[in-house]
């Protein structure tokens, strides 16, 4: 049996590397045999952190939101979670293009891994409330920062940009002409998330 010595690092270990395997070979990659193995961990550890399967695709739903809000973090002063001063919509946009850009790029793994496991919530009564509980955070940030641009139904707001921005993340990552498609341009970017907000904003 596992010790359970560094539980807290062990466990963003271990949804960490679900997650990878996960973006590399989808949901039936997905074991708890296969993570002790990728992440060269004594046999049974993920089990003694996460029993079920279902405990484990929750945890990687909690660390992909983890995840996405450090991003949000990283992008400049118009994605924070209470704006000093009203950003200005062309300020918004470039963050909001960047973030998409790291996402289409450098974070392409972990989005395709979040589409695979979004499915399974929707598969998965037990599942919903923790995938619900995880993407409120990203959908609070982009509220706070529709509403200091002056949305009048600020929720209302972020929820369509942040399903247009999911739209857009996989019609690129895993859409039809995905692998036809040019390479993600920030400049062009930049320009779609601009009609996005004024949309969301309208």
């Amino acid at each position: 049996m596992p010790t359970p010595d560094r539980g807290p690092d062990r466990r963003t270990l271990i949804a960490d590397t679900a997650i990878d395997l996960v973006a590399e070979g989808g949901l039936r990659a997905l074991t708890h045999r296969a993570v002790d193995a990728a992440a060269a961990l004594p046999a049974g550890s993920t089990s003694y952190y996460f029993r079920t399967r279902t405990a484990l695709i929750a945890a990687c739903y909690q660390r992909l939101a983890e995840l996405d809000l450090a991003d949000l973090d990283a992008d400049g002063p118009a994605l924070p979670p209470a704006p000093l001063a009203p950003p200005d919509r062309a300020a918004a946009a470039a963050a909001l293009a960047g973030l998409l850009y790291r996402w289409l790029t450098a974070g392409r793994a972990r989005q395709l891994a979040r589409f695979e496991l979004s499915l399974e919530a929707a598969r998965n009564p037990e599942l919903e409330p923790d995938f619900h509980r995880a993407g409120q955070g990203a959908r609070a940030r982009a509220a706070g920062i529709l509403a200091a641009l002056g949305a009048d139904r600020p929720e209302e707001a972020a929820d369509l940009l942040v399903a247009w921005a999911d739209g857009l993340l996989y019609d690129r990552l895993a859409g039809a002409s995905a692998r036809s498609r040019p390479a993600p341009d920030l400049s062009e970017l930049t320009s779609v998330t601009r009609r996005m907000i004024d949309a969301a904003l309208s």
